[in-house]
């Protein structure tokens, strides 16, 4: 169950950190209709960090997904691990 848990979770995950990649991609065609080019900067810079931490996010969600837990990861998860 708690394996079903962290599946479930870390899929919750991804979908948030490809929305939030998709919005910077959207905020970075955006910047370049702008007339302004102090608010073309900001705006491309700002797109271009939401980009980064979201995509380093993802991939580091995939990452933990694929990876199998290592040894008595999941029973400090849930709790039920040796104490101290």
């Amino acid at each position: 169950m708690v394996v079903i848990f962290r599946k479930v979770r870390q899929i919750f995950l991804i979908a948030v950190g490809c929305f939030f990649l998709l919005f910077g991609v959207q905020l970075l065609i955006s910047a370049y209709r702008l007339n302004n080019p102090f608010w073309f900067v900001m705006t491309f810079f700002a797109s271009n960090l939401i980009i980064l931490i979201s995509a380093a996010l993802v991939v580091g969600f995939v990452i933990r997904m694929i990876k199998p837990p290592e040894k008595g990861e999941d029973a400090v998860s849930t709790g039920k691990g040796k104490e101290g």
